[in-house]
């Protein structure tokens, strides 16, 4: 196939933005594309969605190194229209999404892994977006642009956090999901396709039945009930939840709410803070505590297939058109969505 199509457009333009400089700076920009090289393929990007990831890179808070001037927007999803010298495994008018990790195929993180799509590599908030073919995933057919963009980080950051230890959650045991982000809904979802039971946790009202809806057996109200990881040993007889998805950081009470040989995905903290851990709970537990980067493209692809076989929808809130970028930051960053905040561009 040639480098090069008709469908690639003339002049495209792209948010860039500098990790500390904030939502308002994000400027919009209009560029000559750039055409694909060896081994790469132009995606005119139709959807993009944001994570709370995003909002920590514009602080200058991200964990991992960001380059100045970044397109920035790990996620993404939109339709090929050139590709360059020896791709093989896409072509023009292929539907795709791209793992945050272009690199990261398969196994555990390494360092050579660590380069990140909106961090140290231009990511997605672009009209056309130049790609490694390897770190392309194909789009489940049911799935619109919006709702395939919403997959890269939140849900292969869940599906990682129910399946990534080399155990994975059984049919029978219970899953305790808090929050509800967009990390929180997904293990909400998968793990009622997993087979498990769910507990959920919110601080509103409104959200509880949203949850059930979802599939959350039990929802518990931390606003009603702080100390709830003793409603969750409740829920359990007393035995305690066999898997916590923790995205908030609430370490000491997923410790107390696990079961003995639990496990512990912590995926962040939501508030920033990062109180200190009595040694003890660890050790009480015989606790396993995994902190989370997202996942592999195995663990994208081992995803799909079973968004594909149960049609899984995924949750959407707010759809921004693309020149209004910065105001759907402002609404992810203030309004608490339920579900995902995406970006529409074409």
């Amino acid at each position: 196939m040639s480098a090069l199509t008709a469908a690639r457009p003339s002049m495209v333009r792209s948010y860039h933005a500098t990790t500390g400089g904030g939502i308002d700076g994000l400027s919009l920009r209009t560029h000559a594309p750039r055409a694909p090289g060896e081994g790469e393929v132009a995606v005119a990007v139709h959807a993009i969605s944001l994570s709370f990831r995003e909002l920590l890179v514009l602080r200058g808070q991200y964990v991992l190194p960001v380059k100045p001037d970044v397109i920035p927007v790990s996620d993404g999803a939109g339709e090929v229209v050139a590709v360059g010298p020896g791709v093989r495994r896409v072509g023009p008018g292929d539907r795709v999404t791209a793992t945050l990790f272009p690199r990261w195929m398969d196994g555990p993180l390494e360092p050579a892994h660590l380069p990140q799509l909106g961090g140290s590599l231009d990511g997605m908030l672009t009209e056309l977006a130049i790609l490694p073919e390897d770190a392309l995933v194909p789009v489940p057919d049911h799935l619109s642009y919006a709702e395939a963009a919403t997959l890269p980080c939140a849900a292969v950051t869940a599906w990682n956090a129910l399946t990534g230890d080399g155990r994975g959650v059984r049919r029978g045991q219970t899953v305790l999901a808090t929050g509800s982000g967009g990390v929180s809904l997904f293990a909400v979802q998968f793990a009622g396709l997993l087979g498990a039971r769910v507990i959920a946790t919110t601080s509103r009202a409104d959200k509880e039945q949203r949850l059930r809806e979802l599939g959350a057996d039990e929802v518990i109200n931390y606003r009603d009930i702080p100390d709830w990881h003793t409603t969750a040993r409740e829920l359990t007889a007393g035995r305690g939840v066999d898997r916590v998805v923790d995205t908030a950081g609430t370490l000491e009470q997923s410790l107390k709410s696990l079961a003995v040989d639990g496990h512990i995905a912590l995926v962040g903290s939501v508030s920033g803070n990062w109180p200190p851990i009595d040694p003890r709970l660890l050790f009480g537990a015989a606790a396993t505590v995994r902190a989370l980067a997202v996942g592999s493209r195995a663990q994208f692809i081992a995803m799909n297939e079973v968004i594909t076989a149960h049609r899984l929808r995924p949750v959407l809130d707010q759809v921004f058109p693309f020149e209004e970028a910065a105001a759907a930051y402002r609404y992810y960053e203030s309004a608490s969505p339920f579900g995902k905040v995406t970006i529409r561009i074409r």
